[in-house]
């Protein structure tokens, strides 16, 4: 499943945002304050709703009035088309607003897909302050056109409906969706964090701080061999000297890092390497997982890193996305940026207290000058974006 189109209204500061045509790779640039974090919040808003309900998430960003955009009223709309497993273009609606009362409410929510030009949409799900309807011969009907619904009441009006329905396989474009949001990863990597010796257990996949790392190369190293010696491969193909790197078990029974350098007989573990090796390793170890997450939202992978280095790790991030995961970055690196496409690449730009979003392969200007040879690092340093 791959969003290709994302609209928001009154959601701090984007008052009306409309991004179409959304590659498998995307990066989104732009000045400090312009709302490149806010963006990625959007995601991790969405999945905090789902995982919790709404009031919660909202609460959690200091209230309704700390979200929805300055000067604004009424309510924060979100919403997702994305290619649901049947190769269809599905649309997914929600709009949240608060009471008088101070509640927060799920007033719409929607889960629809056109079954042509012509016609109304195909409702999966239609809900409003926590009652609504769903269709119940999902398989049938998607053929037949002929659709049976029913009427469900959830147990509060600040619940998605996709939380209840999506644990239900009868209702499989909702359920692959709900699942598509639960498995969205923000990275938020603390280098700190990343340091720290393990408790000894598993782990499977790379936390969105970096904390586990050490149990998820162990568990690389004992059930995805040939991914363990890929990732060693990469290391030592983008870390000059790095020759093997293990998941060293202590006798306490937590596990730490171990970087054997060629150079030396004796292996560093990782809190005596650099910032940047050990950066590099978790990504690696993030875009090589033997599950990709259906949305990846990595925010700056610059720092730390040798500037030499990133057009690599965008080379990386790349072949993830064609893998089947889609990727979102943030960055203020013209290194990182020469390693991408133009059509890549979306600006953010404050105008009039709120920011827009806009494509750089829109503007001619753009298009003439990286034909004519200059390099997206370049056109970023001029401040040509803007």
């Amino acid at each position: 499943m791959q969003i290709e189109e994302f609209k928001i209204k009154n959601f701090k500061v984007f008052k009306d945002v409309h991004i179409k045509n959304i590659p498998k790779l995307s990066a989104f640039i732009g000045k400090n304050g312009s709302g490149k974090s806010t963006f990625f919040d959007v995601f991790s808003f969405i999945k905090d709703s789902l995982n919790g309900n709404v009031s919660k998430a909202v609460s959690k960003r200091g209230g309704f009035k700390e979200i929805i955009s300055r000067n604004c009223k009424g309510t924060i709309s979100l919403v997702i088309k994305f290619r649901e497993s049947g190769g269809k273009l599905a649309t997914y609606e929600l709009e949240i607003a608060q009471n008088p009362d101070g509640k927060i409410v799920v007033k719409k929510e929607v889960l629809k897909y056109r079954r042509g030009q012509h016609g109304s949409p195909w409702k999966y799900l239609d809900f409003s302050c926590g009652e609504g309807k769903a269709i119940t011969n999902e398989s049938i009907a998607k053929d037949a056109g002929e659709q049976e619904r029913s009427k469900y009441v959830l147990d509060a009006p600040d619940i998605l409906a996709i939380k209840g329905l999506g644990q239900f396989k009868e209702f499989k474009v909702v359920s692959e969706f709900r699942t598509m949001i639960e498995d969205w990863h923000v990275s938020d990597f603390y280098i700190s964090e990343a340091r720290q010796t393990a408790e000894d257990g598993v782990a499977e996949h790379l936390s969105s701080r970096g904390d586990n790392i050490a149990l998820v190369a162990q568990y690389l190293f004992e059930h995805h061999k040939e991914i363990f010696n890929h990732i060693l491969e990469k290391m030592q193909q983008r870390v000059p000297g790095i020759t093997e790197v293990e998941a060293k078990p202590t006798e306490d029974g937590r596990l730490i890092l171990r970087f054997q350098d060629g150079a030396f007989k004796d292996p560093f573990i990782s809190k005596y390497v650099s910032d940047g090796t050990i950066k590099m390793f978790a990504y690696l170890v993030l875009l090589n997982d033997p599950k990709p997450f259906p949305l990846l939202a990595v925010e700056e992978p610059e720092n730390q890193l040798y500037p030499e280095l990133l057009t690599q790790l965008a080379e990386e991030f790349r072949i993830y996305a064609e893998k089947g995961g889609q990727v979102f970055l943030s960055t203020h690196s013209p290194d990182l940026l020469n390693g991408l496409e133009l059509k890549e690449i979306f600006c953010l730009i404050k105008q009039d207290g709120y920011t827009v979003i806009k494509r750089l392969s829109d503007d001619e200007q753009l298009v003439a000058l990286h034909k004519a040879g200059d390099d997206l690092g370049s056109l970023w340093k001029q401040q040509l974006f803007f």
